[in-house]
């Protein structure tokens, strides 16, 4: 089972100097990658990542460059095959062709054979031996960098200076987050930024008068219960889970006999529900949402002109 993040991620203690040492290691690792050759492919690439570990919004984003990108090109959503992602699998999947498999590289080599023009690559901005097209950066607004460290010290899968080395960023959340843009211009002044957040598309579909118990096992569930509260949800209960976290009947038993007795409807993310099976589903709903970006033409522009 997999763990919620330290507390001293986000807030630096004792605890992450301790394991400052461990994290020269995950410098280390990280160096010897860009030693390698980077391939070049003759399919466009597009590489969505991040350096802040899960809950940025790259898969939102993957499907948001997709519809942009779809009427002129014939795009494909590239994924590595983590058993742990299957849930995102199926979000792409809903939204486009998708190739899936253990290799990034052989997934680009079968896009190319099928004659796709742009890949999109949900996650890989650690895969240094690609040498992609276009590189985006997504950050969540509250988090932002939390303390600042490399793992295991902190959330940070390599160094903050690596904005450097990336195109365009993404900052995704309700609340503004002008230090942490203040700190990414500070490194890279000339790096496009783009604000974004979640707005739901199926609200119709859904009685918002009734009082509800939510509950999600995604990277940054308090950007759902936000959104929940924004569009005038009434949550009684809550229940959080780790990101890509497999329901269990008991989970799901235990919360529907509370709902139940405290007549509440119960509602989820779109990426949550997909990891339930049939039976787990019946009387579950969950809340679509898109994301709404700033400055939508200027990145049109970008996509579009893609070399």
């Amino acid at each position: 089972m997999k763990l919620n993040a330290p507390k001293f991620w986000q807030d630096k203690n004792f605890i992450s100097f301790i394991l400052s040492p461990l994290s020269l290691i995950t410098h280390f690792v990280n160096s010897i990658k860009k030693i390698f050759p980077k391939k070049k492919f003759k399919i466009k690439t597009i590489c969505i990542g991040n350096i802040y570990l899960g809950g940025t919004g790259k898969t939102s984003l993957a499907i948001e460059i997709h519809n942009i990108l779809k009427k002129k090109y014939k795009t494909v959503f590239i994924k590595k095959n983590y058993l742990d992602q299957k849930d995102e699998i199926k979000l792409l999947e809903n939204s486009g062709k998708i190739i899936s498999t253990n290799s990034r590289s052989n997934s680009l080599n079968i896009a190319q054979k099928k004659g796709f023009e742009i890949a999109i690559l949900d996650d890989g901005f650690q895969q240094k031996n690609i040498n992609y097209d276009l590189k985006i950066l997504c950050f969540n607004s509250k988090k932002g960098i939390g303390n600042g460290m490399v793992l295991p010290s902190g959330p940070l899968r390599e160094s903050f200076n690596e904005i450097n080395n990336c195109d365009l960023i993404f900052i995704n959340g309700e609340n503004k987050n002008n230090k942490l843009i203040d700190k990414i211009k500070f490194i890279n002044k000339n790096i496009n930024i783009f604000e974004s957040n979640y707005f739901p598309t199926n609200l119709k579909k859904i009685n918002t008068k009734r009082n509800f118990l939510f509950f999600c096992g995604i990277g940054n569930p308090h950007e759902f219960e936000n959104t929940l509260f924004k569009f005038k949800f009434r949550i009684k209960r809550k229940f959080i889970y780790p990101d890509h976290y497999q329901m269990l009947d008991k989970d799901i038993d235990k919360m529907k006999e509370l709902a139940k007795k405290e007549r509440l409807s119960i509602i989820t993310t779109e990426k949550d529900y997909l990891r339930l099976h049939k039976k787990q589903k019946k009387n579950i709903t969950f809340l679509r949402t898109k994301l709404k970006i700033n400055n939508l033409n200027k990145l049109k522009k970008i996509l579009l002109n893609i070399r």
